[in-house]
């Protein structure tokens, strides 16, 4: 089995891929793609994102539009522990800290990301080497209305304090299903905001975030927990 050499010619044909690398092993997939493995994920957080995206055809890279964009899909990776329980929040896209005039939640980079997304749980329990880490099974999820709401509603709010020049104020525990946090290699990182008085700042890059709780709900969802 070798990695695809084009992108899925549909949802079905993805879905179809993601089955077929189901229940292997990181370093199996890794061998088979010859790809290196890292020793560990410290300086390597997206490489089992990175080698997913390779086994199933991605083709959109960093670019802020969707993972399979000819299909309107988005593909997220998402670390877990033997109970199914996500390991770590999930990164949506970054924020815009100079916003666009006009730019609503229906228009917005996040609601364009999370519009259908396919979710791909893969072990994440630092007690299990990297490279035997298994990846579950992949499913499709859409926003039903519940949970788009509760996300336009955290989304308007964090969005209205940085339009108005609050954005250092914001704090990772604001927002019940998607949150802001800093979103860069490290501290020294700087990038344009608006601040209070409507002048230009620097600051630290931002991102936005899904909650451990609104992806945990999701899993349990799909796999009728």
């Amino acid at each position: 089995m070798q990695p695809p050499s084009s992108p899925p010619s549909s949802p079905d044909s993805l879905l179809a891929r993601c089955h077929a690398i189901a229940g292997l092993t990181l370093g199996e997939l890794a061998d088979m793609a010859n790809v290196a493995i890292p020793a560990n994920l410290q300086r390597h957080k997206g490489w089992p994102g990175m080698l997913i995206e390779k086994w199933l055809g991605a083709s959109a890279g960093s670019k802020p539009q969707q993972d399979f964009p000819e299909l309107g899909i988005e593909l997220k990776t998402i670390p877990i522990d033997a109970h199914f329980s996500p390991l770590e929040t999930t990164y949506v896209c970054f924020a815009p800290l100079l916003m666009t005039p006009g730019i609503t939640w229906e228009t917005s980079n996040v609601r364009n990301k999370l519009q259908q997304v396919l979710w791909l749980p893969i072990e994440g329990d630092r007690a299990i080497p990297l490279a035997h880490r298994r990846v579950a099974t992949g499913f499709y999820w859409r926003p039903n209305n519940d949970e788009d709401a509760l996300l336009r509603h955290d989304w308007e709010e964090l969005v209205e304090q940085i339009a108005t020049g609050q954005v250092e104020s914001i704090t990772s525990r604001q927002g019940e299903a998607l949150h802001i946090r800093p979103k860069a290699a490290n501290g020294k990182v700087l990038t344009d905001a608006l601040g209070p008085e409507g002048q230009r700042i620097k600051t630290r890059p931002r991102g936005f975030y899904l909650r451990k709780t609104f992806t945990h709900q999701i899993l349990l969802n799909a796999f009728g927990g």
